[in-house]
C-alpha cells in the first residue's frame, strides 16, 4: 500500500517480468499469474474466449489444459454471450471479471493483483475475496496492491507501506495500515511510533500523531449504569468519554471515535461534526469533556477504541490509534460484527393450503 506515485505498480510489473529493474534482481519460484492495471494483458481485438486461451498459453499451458478449465472461467466471470465478443467492447467491470477469473483459474503458484477489486459490483468483489481466501488455504502466494485498507487487514499476513519508491514500513497489516493512515492525515513521510505518551495518564496507543494544538488526556468506557468498565453486554447502552486539553485556541474543534475489531477493521466511527455538534471557539488552556453514548450492537469479541481531536477540515490535532481495548459479551453465537437483534416470527403452512395456492 502507499500513495499514488510511490512505486507500487512499478514493483508489481518488475516482479511479473514486464519491466526490468535498473539494479538488483527479483527471484520467483513457480508460475506467476498477474492481473495488473485495466487494459494490460488482453488483446483488445481478440474475443474474451481467445484472450483466455492466449493467457493460458503464455503461462505455459496447453490448449487442452485451458479447454478443461474454460467452463469454470466462464462461469465465474458471468459475462454471458460477451465471451465471444472482442474485449474492446467490454465495460471496465466485464473486463476485470474475465481477467480476474482467468488469473485465478490457471493454477498459479504466485498471483499478482493491482487494485483489481476497485472495479466491479459488491457481489463480485465478495466472490473475489472468497477466492483469495481459498488461494491462501492452498498456499498460493498472493501479492496485491490496494487502497482498500479494510481489505488489506482482512486478507494479508504481511503488509508493506511504500513511499517514494522505498519501503517505509513492513509488518503486521494492522500496524502498517495505522502508519499509512497517519501518513495520509499528516501529509508527512515520517511519524513517531509511541507505545505510551507520558503526561497523558495511562493512555496507550499503537500509533499517535497530530500537530498537538490539543491533546487527548483521558479516554474511558462506561456501561449502562455509569460504571467504568472493560467488558460490556451486546445491546447495552454505553458511553465513551474523551477528555482533551487545548494548548492553542481552535475554532470548531472536532472530537471523534472509531471502533475496530481485533483484526483492525473499522466497525463504526463518528465525530462531533458528523453528529452536527458545533463546539464553537475554544481558548488555549481549556479542557473539553465529550461523551459519545450509543447502543453497543456488536457481536461477541474484542474491540479497540481509536480517538481523535481534529480541525473542521479533518486534519489531526491528536489522533490515538487503539487507545483502549474492550470486550463485548453475548450468550448468542451471532455471526459477523453487528448484532442487529432480529425478531423472528414463523408460521406453519398446511400441505392443503400449499396445494390450493399451486
Amino acid at each position: 500500500m502507499g500513495p499514488n506515485g510511490s512505486g507500487k505498480s512499478t514493483l508489481l510489473q518488475i516482479v511479473s517480468g514486464i519491466l526490468q529493474p535498473t539494479s538488483g534482481r527479483v527471484l520467483t519460484r513457480g508460475r506467476i499469474a498477474a492481473l495488473l492495471e485495466l487494459g494490460a494483458g488482453f488483446n483488445p481485438e481478440f474475443t474474451g474466449r481467445e484472450n483466455v486461451y492466449l493467457s493460458g498459453e503464455i503461462l505455459g499451458m496447453t490448449r487442452g489444459e485451458v479447454a478443461r478449465i474454460f467452463p469454470k472461467i466462464e462461469e465465474f466471470a458471468e459475462i454471458g454471450e460477451f465471451i465471444n465478443r472482442p474485449v474492446k467492447e467490454y465495460s471496465s467491470g466485464m473486463y476485470i471479471r474475465l481477467a480476474f477469473s482467468t488469473a485465478i483459474h490457471v493454477d498459479p503458484e504466485i498471483l499478482i493483483v493491482d487494485e483489481a477489486l476497485a472495479v466491479g459490483d459488491a457481489i463480485f468483489a465478495n466472490r473475489c475475496i472468497q477466492k483469495f481466501e481459498e488461494l491462501k488455504e492452498r498456499r498460493v502466494t498472493v501479492l496485491f496492491v490496494s487502497h482498500d485498507l479494510g481489505l488489506v487487514k482482512r486478507l494479508s499476513d504481511r503488509a508493506v507501506l511504500m513511499l517514494k519508491g522505498e519501503v517505509a514500513a513492513e509488518g503486521s497489516p494492522r500496524d502498517v495500515v495505522n502508519r499509512y493512515v497517519g501518513h495520509v492525515l499528516e501529509r508527512q513521510h515520517e511519524r513517531e511510533q509511541l507505545t505510551e505518551k507520558t503526561g497523558d495518564g495511562n493512555i496507550r496507543s499503537s500509533f499517535r500523531h497530530g500537530d498537538r494544538a490539543s491533546r487527548v488526556t483521558d479516554v474511558r468506557l462506561f456501561n449502562s449504569e455509569g460504571v467504568e468498565c472493560q467488558t460490556v453486554q451486546s445491546g447495552e447502552r454505553i458511553t465513551v468519554r474523551v477528555v482533551a486539553r487545548f494548548d492553542r485556541a481552535v475554532t470548531n474543534p472536532v472530537i471523534g471515535l472509531l471502533v475496530r475489531n481485533r483484526l483492525g477493521i473499522d466497525v463504526y466511527g463518528t465525530n462531533s461534526r458528523v453528529e452536527e455538534i458545533d463546539m464553537g471557539e475554544v481558548s488555549a488552556g481549556e479542557t473539553l469533556e465529550t461523551d459519545f453514548t450509543f447502543d453497543c450492537l456488536l457481536t461477541r469479541q474484542e474491540y479497540t477504541l481509536t480517538v481523535a481531536t481534529q480541525y473542521w477540515d479533518g486534519s489531526s490535532q491528536d489522533w490515538i490509534d487503539d487507545a483502549i481495548a474492550f470486550t463485548v459479551a453475548d450468550p448468542k453465537e451471532v455471526a459477523g460484527l453487528a448484532n442487529l437483534r432480529a425478531a423472528v416470527s414463523w408460521r406453519r403452512l398446511s400441505a392443503g393450503r400449499e396445494s390450493e395456492r399451486a
